[in-house]
């Protein structure tokens, strides 16, 4: 006999921006982020008997948060996500749970003639700022904040040797290689009450998100790597120092490949180990690092 185990539902990709006018001063600043929205609760009948009555539209979805951006402000975005998440349990006494997420895109302002222009931006990067919150009846509001799509690369002080040699390896042991990856880590913070919490912290989400990205930069730049893993979890370990709020710090880093070329066959021209300058940048198959560091 089937039975429905799991159920949620939402809308996705719900592209918002927002304008901050000091009339003051003359000086705009803006948001942009594309949020999503997943509801379960007491919605089974919805999937098993076609009842619509249990159903609060996407499109629905959708509007409250334009509705909510306009009302309330959208930073830090671990607040606006507090605040989207929360409103769903506390207007719909049948859903339970909500998760938010936002993806916050980069709008850096242009500096124009020596100075900050007021009202000019430009994106300087696919790196995103993102955020869940999950707020649940009688639990409180779960958030994770990360930094996404942040590209580094360093041409030297990386090595990757003492590792299992069997009948499947091929690959060989290097003591200086070209060491890039694709940044993604997050930090979930402790279980905040309610809306009113996450506000009072509302400043130490952006000390985090800065610090945390800071870090992250500067411990791929400065440690002699002997491993992607290594590497990473001395990064989780200093955001665990530095964000005491935070329960736990996660990261993904895929291993973007340099391969030397061999060019020995043209002329004898040498371009392997020390003499390497010119290499074939791989884009798959690659590494994939990952771990999850708590305290």
């Amino acid at each position: 006999m089937a039975k429905l185990s799991a159920a949620r539902y939402g809308k996705d990709n719900v592209r918002v921006y927002k304008v901050h006018r000091d009339e003051k001063t003359g000086t705009q600043d803006v948001v942009e982020m594309t949020v999503g929205v997943l509801l379960s609760g007491e919605i089974d009948t919805s999937y098993t008997e076609a009842d619509n009555s249990v159903v609060v539209a996407t499109d629905s979805m959708k509007n409250t948060v334009y509705v909510l951006a306009k009302q309330h402000p959208v930073t830090p975005p671990e607040l606006f996500g507090a605040i989207v998440s929360s409103h769903f349990v506390e207007k719909y006494k049948h859903i339970h749970t909500a998760q938010v997420k936002i993806v916050v895109h980069r709008w850096t302002r242009m500096t124009v003639d020596g100075k900050p222009h007021p009202h000019s931006f430009f994106r300087d990067g696919a790196e995103t700022r993102n955020v869940e919150a999950v707020a649940t009846e009688g639990k409180g509001i779960d958030i994770r904040s990360a930094v996404a799509g942040l590209l580094v690369l360093k041409s030297t002080g990386s090595a990757f040797h003492g590792f299992i040699r069997d009948e499947f390896t091929t690959l060989p042991e290097v003591s200086d290689r070209i060491l890039s990856t694709e940044v993604d880590a997050g930090w979930q913070w402790e279980t905040f009450g309610s809306v009113k919490d996450v506000e009072a912290a509302a400043t130490k989400f952006n000390e985090a998100f800065d610090g945390a990205r800071e870090i992250t930069m500067s411990t791929f730049a400065k440690d002699e790597s002997a491993s992607v893993q290594n590497t990473m979890y001395k990064m989780c370990e200093q955001i665990l120092a530095a964000v005491p709020k935070v329960k736990a710090v996660d990261y993904s880093l895929p291993n973007k490949h340099y391969f030397e070329i061999d060019m020995s066959w043209h002329k004898g021209l040498k371009n392997t180990g020390k003499d390497t300058e010119v290499y074939a940048p791989q884009s798959n198959p690659n590494g994939l690092i990952q771990c999850t560091v708590s305290r």
